[in-house]
């Protein structure tokens, strides 16, 4: 399988290129973005390119993938909501309508959040915004199409997030794990990628994967 990653210098997309580099089934793993990840490995391929909104001087290298996990995603915090849609709507779509006319039969797997707005109506911007996206995507012909809507994640392996407030906060709330994972889903960056490849290689029975939902992934 060849599965395109955007995203990968991100937590959640981190933990996702770990999983694919271990994964046998896993033959090439090529990463889209501003910058690369600085790892090395003979799977790995990575293609830089500085804007995601135009893909047209790369669409020769965006075809005969089998799978595309999404993980590109920023936090809302301070953005308005035009910023905020211009990263997690435009970006989203630019990349997934180039890619559904390149390989048609790809499998292709966004990572959402806990709490998106499908109704696209909330009174909350980013859940409106990733509702949007969600909607837009899946109206869009590819093989299929997975939304994945985790809630606490939790970094293992040395991963750690590009937002330096999230990796304080995760040093400050680690010790609480046992007792979070007692009321609601706890999901690991390595659970969420393979749970991600798993879809990817074999479908799942819902097309908006919840975080309860990932652990029976």
């Amino acid at each position: 399988m060849n599965v395109l990653l955007l995203g990968a210098t991100g937590m959640v997309g981190q933990g996702a290129l770990r999983e694919c580099l271990l994964d046998p089934d896993v033959e090439r793993v090529t990463t889209l973005g501003r910058s690369g990840t600085g790892q090395r490995n003979d799977k790995l391929r990575e293609l830089i390119h500085a804007d995601l909104l135009d893909l047209a001087p790369i669409a020769s290298e965006l075809s005969g993938f089998d799978a595309c996990l999404y993980c590109l995603g920023i936090s809302s915090v301070g953005l308005s909501e035009e910023e905020y849609t211009r990263v997690t709507y435009a970006m989203a779509m630019s990349v997934a309508q180039m890619i559904v006319k390149l390989n048609s039969r790809m499998t292709f797997v966004f990572v959402s959040g806990g709490g998106a707005d499908s109704s696209e109506r909330g009174r909350t911007m980013w859940a409106r915004v990733k509702g949007r996206t969600e909607n837009a995507l899946m109206r869009l012909p590819f093989k299929a199409v997975y939304v994945f809507r985790p809630g606490i994640i939790l970094p293992l392996h040395g991963i750690r997030s590009r937002t330096k407030w999230y990796n304080i906060l995760y040093a400050v709330l680690r010790p609480l794990v046992p007792l979070f994972r007692a009321v609601m889903p706890v999901t690991t960056t390595e659970q969420l990628g393979r749970a991600m490849l798993k879809v990817a290689k074999h479908g799942f029975d819902k097309q908006i994967i919840e975080a309860a939902d990932i652990g029976r992934v």
